[in-house]
């Protein structure tokens, strides 16, 4: 029985990802995690007793604690989540933190993979690396597209991406790396837009917007991003890279707009405030690569998942009382 190794896989993504690759019988799954504020125990309770389940508690900015792991569970596939993801916070709060995480943290797994080799590494990245599209205009991202981060998170992620590809390209490494577009579903901490809105319109709150509520964004289900994770892990070649998007652009101020009709709340509740610094326009991804090389589709209705996931939010009163929500 072969074992993955899934850093940051109490968060969102990751615990979304772990449930998945649990229904592989053949594989345990080793979950190293910091659990900071968006690292939620509680996200996987329903499987942390099942044997082929472990969970390790350590942060990848500190290298003997990768080293414990890496040297105790000898993993033969890993993949990497964690990271600082907030871009609010990357501008307002600790830039610094979001380095140390993004980057720095990466290259301490990269340094733990050359010292215990695996099959696989999988580095999670973001569309954000790319910078901005016009509204009006631009091709959706190709993995040959510049990179040019705008805010304080994107360029943590971009200097991962880099680092991971230095390390293919100077040592070998088994590194493939994914560059995905914004994901919503279950269990996603409430500091995201989907869920902040559908916790504001559960008590009938504001809704509230920065600038004009038009930056678009291309909406993807976190399950068809699970799905195309897992292909890129066992399938992808060391070295590739991909963009997974599901070509589904949808405007921030629309999303908002669908949640208050959602609850009936009067569209009046929907506000707006001085734009943040650096807000990228528009994302938008060309998935055709990923499609091609390893037979990957999204395979959610954008209109009943998104319906889905807001009743997933209003049945899970419970799990939103225990969050820590700043």
């Amino acid at each position: 029985m072969e074992t993955i190794l899934i850093i940051g896989g109490s968060g969102f993504i990751g615990s979304n990802f772990i449930r998945r690759i649990m229904k592989r019988k053949n594989y345990r799954v080793v979950n190293f995690d910091a659990l900071t504020y968006a690292g939620n125990p509680d996200n996987l309770i329903d499987i942390e007793k099942n044997p082929r389940y472990t969970f390790v508690k350590g942060d990848i900015r500190i290298p003997k604690n990768l080293t414990a792991v890496f040297k105790r569970y000898r993993p033969e596939y890993v993949i990497n989540f964690a990271a600082e993801t907030h871009v609010d916070r990357s501008i307002h709060e600790s830039p610094a933190v979001f380095l140390q995480t993004n980057a720095a943290g990466v290259l301490n797994i990269l340094e733990a993979v050359r010292d215990y080799p695996v099959k696989k590494f999988l580095h999670v990245s973001t569309d954000e690396v790319y910078g901005t599209l016009s509204l009006t205009g631009g091709k959706p991202f190709t993995e040959a597209s510049p990179l040019r981060p705008n805010s304080p998170y994107s360029a943590s992620k971009a200097a991962g991406d880099l680092i991971c590809r230095a390390y293919f390209e100077t040592w070998g490494l088994p590194i493939v790396i994914t560059r995905c577009s914004n994901n919503f579903g279950p269990y996603q901490y409430p500091e995201k837009l989907i869920p902040f809105f559908v916790l504001r319109a559960m008590k009938g709150e504001t809704l509230t917007l920065y600038g004009d509520g038009k930056n678009v964004r291309d909406w993807i289900y976190v399950e068809d991003h699970c799905n195309a994770l897992e292909l890129a892990l066992f399938k992808a070649k060391p070295g590739s890279l991909y963009n997974i998007g599901a070509t589904h652009e949808v405007s921030n101020l629309e999303i908002a707009q669908r949640i208050a009709d959602y609850f009936k709340l009067s569209r009046s509740k929907i506000t707006f405030i001085k734009d943040r610094p650096g807000h990228d326009r528009r994302y938008a991804l060309n998935a055709l690569k990923i499609k091609k090389e390893l037979g990957w589709q999204p395979r959610a209705q954008f209109d009943t998942v998104f319906k889905q996931t807001i009743e997933w939010y209003e049945q899970h009163s419970a799990w939103i009382n225990k969050l820590n929500i700043k």
